[in-house]
């Protein structure tokens, strides 16, 4: 039986799941708020709709025949999206939103972990009081992160002694409009990401990654959903050893069995510090930019995937390409606190060279195609080492074309690499 697939979602993301399953024989349709021009290249159909309307949802899978379904995004989870395409017999690899709360809920996630005891967990307190967590501010010994409870598209967080002081930190909980603040030590050391697939109690995880949050070169600037991101040629980034990889995939397996009938993506992002491995948070989908790295280099089968965990059946295990891989985004200027929305651009895809180009967060219109408030789009170099893979991808974005654009060009390259190395051995002395 060839599978109908139903993807829900239209960013970088979205089309980087759509090429994965454009390699299977399923039939792909894809619903989202966007017109995405590289899903529409490869989808059966698009449909545009609020993807947070359960029943706009279930409604265009049940028109098209959709036997699975993938979620991309986390504020669908959210709204029930999951649920409700479970409900109609569409299976939605996705977690429902009740589980979907470790990533859509802070205070839940930690809660979540220090209930089941899970390993990794910094001291953290819950806050609805603005003036109470400012108080506690004050009293605490060290730096604190504040994090809005509820989902802020990667923007709200914010690190008291990086980013802020702690008088601007406590301006800022007062000036903000989040019902629950959460505060919790501040995490020194090497941020990765581990993503792992997960249904009927298997976990398979895919190749770590470093995204790059700050807007800026040097990693300066705001926080943004991600600039940019890289793997290495195996399951471990260079500032990290096996040890590592195995300690944050067993800080997974107790998320896992503790969040029992889980299914869809587990996404950990991890810090390495000199204590060992500790968690920054858990997302409930791919990470953006992270598939971009993952997906490209997985040799097995995705479909295979969708189909067992909708069939009961353990994952199957997962195979990768040894090669490494390097993604940058193009964004709109003025992101990501004031994005030039509503621009036109010039995005050549057919001129990206050796690289894969995501479309991500652009409006494609009769007359061209337009920039939105995130994202624009992401070229991804895949070779033999990251040096390699870099050079790729900065040729790519020359040759695609970055006007009314900016990109972090440091993303991959050797100087950074070797900074990420150097900052964990100085953790270690």
């Amino acid at each position: 039986m060839t599978e109908t697939v139903l993807l829900v979602g239209g960013g970088g993301r979205e089309h980087a799941i759509a090429r994965a399953l454009a390699e299977s024989d399923a039939t792909l349709f894809a619903c989202a708020g966007n017109r995405n021009p590289g899903i529409a290249e490869i989808a059966e159909g698009v449909e545009t709709l609020d993807t947070t309307d359960p029943e706009a949802v279930v409604e265009y899978a049940e028109s098209v025949d959709a036997t699975l379904a993938v979620v991309g995004p986390e504020a669908p989870l959210a709204a029930g999206v999951a649920d409700a395409l479970d409900d109609a017999g569409v299976y939605a690899f996705g977690p429902q939103a009740e589980q979907a709360r470790i990533e859509t809920d802070k205070s839940f996630q930690r809660e979540f972990m220090a209930e089941h005891d899970v390993s990794g967990c910094p001291d953290f307190e819950v806050f609805e009081d603005g003036e109470a967590a400012c108080e506690y501010i004050d009293e605490y010994d060290g730096d604190l992160v504040i994090k809005p409870a509820g989902l802020t598209g990667g923007k709200g967080v914010k690190v008291i002694g990086d980013q802020v002081t702690a008088q601007e930190g406590k301006e800022y909980i007062r000036e903000s409009e989040y019902d629950r603040i959460v505060l919790e030590e501040r995490l020194v050391g090497e941020e990765f990401t581990i993503q792992g697939f997960v249904a009927n109690g298997s976990l398979r995880i895919t190749p770590a990654v470093q995204d790059h949050k700050r807007a800026y070169e040097g990693d300066e600037g705001p926080n943004t959903g991600g600039m940019g991101s890289y793997t290495d040629a195996s399951f471990q980034l260079p500032f990290m050893d096996e040890g590592d990889s195995a300690e944050a995939l067993a800080i997974m397996r107790e998320v896992v069995d503790a969040l029992e009938g889980y299914k869809g993506v587990l996404y950990g992002q991890f810090m390495l510090t000199a204590d060992g491995i500790k968690v920054v948070e858990f997302n409930a989908r791919f990470g953006d930019p992270e598939a971009m790295n993952t997906l490209p280099v997985l040799e097995t089968d995705f479909l295979d995937v969708l189909v067992a965990a909708r069939d009961g059946e353990a994952l199957p295990e997962l195979d990768f390409a040894e090669q490494a891989t390097v993604c940058k985004y193009a964004v709109p200027d003025g992101y990501p606190t004031d994005p030039d929305a509503g621009a036109k651009v010039t995005i050549d895809e057919d001129n990206a060279g050796d690289a894969i180009l995501y479309y991500a967060s652009v409006d494609a219109r009769d007359d061209g195609i337009y920039t939105t408030t995130s994202r624009s789009y992401a070229v991804v170099g895949v070779e033999e080492s990251i040096t390699e893979a870099e050079a790729v991808a900065e040729n790519a974005l020359e040759r695609a074309g970055t006007e009314g654009l900016r990109v972090r060009h440091d993303i991959g390259t050797p100087e950074l690499v070797q900074q990420r190395i150097d900052h964990v051995e100085r953790l270690s002395e």
